[in-house]
C-alpha cells in the first residue's frame, strides 16, 4: 500500500555538557486522519484521529468497530484513500488491491472512506452519541459502562484460559525488540498481541496508543480473525477507559500495560470480567482485576 512516510528527518541542536552540536535527527510523523463512511444514504464524517501515516486502512475499520460502527467485516465492500484528480488507491474486503499512480502532497493520504456493501444501514447517529466518553465531557463513570451494555457488550466467560506468570514477565522485552519505529524516534507507542505462551504475533506502532490498539483490531478484522480470544495485548503506555473499551469490543481476555491503569479502566475489566495487569516490569506487575487468569504465582 502506498502511503506517506512516517519519519521525518532534521537538523537539530544536541546540548551536551554545555556544548552545542549540529546533528541529524529522526522524528515520527504526526498526521490528521478523518474517517468517513459511505452508505447507500451518502458520506458520512465520523472522526478525525491524529496517527502516525501507515495502516491507515485497517486504523479506521478499527476504530469504526471499535465504536460499535461496524460489526462484522462483511458490511464493508472497499476502503479508499479520498483523492480527487488522480486514480484511488483502493482496498477491497477479500484482501485485493488495486495499484495505484504514486501520488503528490501528503493531505492525498489524510482522508479514508470506508464504503458499505449496498444495503447496509448506518447510524449516524450513533456517531454523536458515541463521543461523551472522553474524559474532558463531564459525563460519570457509571453512565459510560452502562453505555458498553447499550451497545450489546456482555462479560467475557469465566473460560479455561490462563497464562503463566512468568509469560507475563517475559512480555515487555519481546515488545521492545519489536518496536522498530520507537527505536529511531524514541516518540511512539506500541499495541501488541500475544498468545498464550508469549509468542509475539503482531504489533502496530503510533504516535497515540488508541491508534496503535485499533490498527492492531483493524487488522484482526479485516482479516476475518475476531474476536481475539486465548489471547494477551500489550500496550506500551496507560490503560485507559478507551483502551479496555476497544479490547473488550475485540472480547480480549488480558489486557497489560506498561504503565497505570485509570480508576475507569479498572471499573470496566471488574464490569466486564477482564483481567487487567498494569506497571509491567520484567517479572513485576500489579493485576487489577481477574487474578485468576493469572497461574503459577503465590502471594504473601
Amino acid at each position: 500500500m502506498l502511503t506517506q512516510p512516517n519519519l521525518r528527518r532534521l537538523y537539530v541542536h544536541k546540548v551536551r555538557g554545555g556544548y552545542a552540536v549540529r546533528e541529524r535527527d529522526v522524528l515520527v510523523v504526526e498526521e490528521p486522519l478523518e474517517i468517513r463512511v459511505a452508505a447507500d444514504e451518502g458520506v458520512h464524517q465520523v472522526a478525525v484521529i491524529m496517527r502516525t501515516p501507515g495502516e491507515d486502512f485497517e486504523l479506521a475499520a478499527g476504530f469504526l468497530f471499535g465504536e460499535g460502527l461496524l460489526h462484522t467485516w462483511e458490511q464493508i465492500s472497499e476502503i479508499r484513500y479520498c483523492c480527487d484528480d488522480v486514480p484511488a488507491l483502493v482496498a477491497h474486503a477479500d484482501g485485493t488491491g488495486d495499484t495505484a499512480e504514486q501520488m503528490s502532497g501528503v493531505a492525498r493520504y489524510n482522508i479514508v472512506t470506508v464504503h458499505l456493501r449496498p444495503g447496509v444501514v448506518f447510524d449516524a447517529a450513533r456517531i454523536r452519541r458515541n463521543f461523551y466518553t472522553t474524559s474532558s465531557c463531564g459525563v460519570c463513570g457509571k453512565a459510560s459502562l452502562e453505555a458498553l451494555e447499550l451497545r450489546g457488550c456482555t462479560p467475557l466467560p469465566h473460560d479455561a484460559f490462563r497464562v503463566k506468570a512468568e509469560v507475563i514477565g517475559c512480555l515487555d522485552a519481546a515488545l521492545r525488540s519489536r518496536q522498530s519505529l520507537f527505536a529511531k524516534t524514541g516518540g511512539l507507542h506500541a499495541a501488541a498481541l500475544f498468545d498464550g505462551e508469549g509468542r509475539l504475533l503482531a504489533l502496530h506502532e503510533d504516535v497515540g496508543r488508541h491508534s496503535a490498539l485499533d490498527k492492531l483490531i483493524g487488522k484482526r478484522f479485516l482479516d476475518h480473525q475476531l474476536p481475539i480470544s486465548c489471547h494477551l495485548v500489550m500496550v506500551s503506555g496507560r490503560a485507559s477507559f478507551e483502551i479496555m473499551q476497544k479490547a473488550l469490543m475485540a472480547r480480549v481476555p488480558v489486557v497489560v500495560a506498561v504503565g497505570a491503569p485509570s480508576s475507569l479502566a479498572v471499573e470496566l475489566a471488574q464490569a466486564f470480567n477482564m483481567t487487567l495487569i498494569g506497571f509491567l516490569r520484567g517479572a513485576c506487575f500489579n493485576v487489577y482485576t481477574g487474578e485468576w487468569r493469572i497461574a503459577h504465582f503465590g502471594s504473601r
